[in-house]
């Protein structure tokens, strides 16, 4: 029997952020919990990655939790620090293997909009915009699309495309004549990923204590099941959590719950 707390929803979206890595990959890291699923998969199945930061810190050494991917711990000794251009050139010329992004809105042929709620007839809200969005989502093989996962913020069509991911399905990206594509979503609910030919959003694995149902009233449209039973993801060992917890974040900067 486990010792120590189980993991929150927050640490649960870091974990299995960290299953999406590889050893050795070049990883292009977002903001948040992007970070903090990559330094935990660093520590623990896969040390010899590189991190790659959005502000162009290129693998810095290890230090306390970063902020953002313009804090300055993204840089600190690091072989080589670029500005943002090259740092997505870097997408451009394959010298990046898995990228990490989230959006205000996530549909359910894996587009994101960092735009603007509702129509530029009708403005909700405006967004920051795309910043690298839309270089990380068009010119990386494999990105992984991060997000809270409730029926606003994942709609059956986005209110605005900034990051393509499958268009409007089936081959749809290919002939836009962009590679690669959204491998994976991580929610609170589960891990997602694409039916192969019409690339439509598809229950990969739930959380442990979520169901099929409690995913579905989480999201705008009908998800597709895989064949036969849904997959229960285990949980992270109490090694991991501890290495999470103490080493990884241990200000909880990104992994503590509101509230707690």
């Amino acid at each position: 029997m486990s010792k120590i707390a189980p993991a929150n929803p927050l640490e649960m979206l870091a974990y299995n952020i960290s299953l999406q890595i590889e050893n050795g990959q070049i990883v292009y890291v977002g903001t948040g919990l992007p970070m903090v699923g990559a330094l935990l998969a660093a520590k623990t199945h896969a040390p010899h990655i590189t991190m790659v930061f959005e502000s162009g810190g290129q693998d810095p050494l290890e230090g306390d939790m970063p902020w953002s991917v313009g804090c300055p711990f993204t840089f600190r000794k690091s072989p080589m620090v670029q500005e943002m251009a090259p740092s997505f050139g870097q997408c451009a010329i394959g010298y990046v293997d898995i990228a990490f992004q989230g959006g205000a809105q996530i549909d359910m042929y894996g587009n994101v909009n960092t735009s603007v709620i509702g129509s530029y007839d009708n403005l909700k809200s405006i967004l920051p915009g795309s910043g690298g969005g839309n270089d990380i989502g068009s010119l990386t093989e494999k990105s992984v699309l991060v997000g809270l996962q409730t029926p606003d913020r994942f709609p059956e069509k986005v209110d605005f495309i900034t990051t393509p991911g499958y268009l409007d399905g089936g081959d749809s990206r290919e002939k836009a004549g962009l590679i690669g594509g959204p491998v994976a979503v991580v929610t609170q609910c589960g891990v997602f990923d694409f039916e192969p030919v019409s690339k439509r959003m598809r229950i990969k694995g739930l959380n442990p204590g979520m169901t099929v149902e409690i995913a579905q009233a989480c999201s705008g449209f009908e998800l597709l099941l895989p064949d036969g039973e849904v997959p229960i993801i285990a949980a992270p060992s109490d090694e991991i959590l501890e290495t999470l917890r103490n080493v990884v974040d241990p200000r909880r900067v990104f992994t503590k719950m509101p509230g707690s």
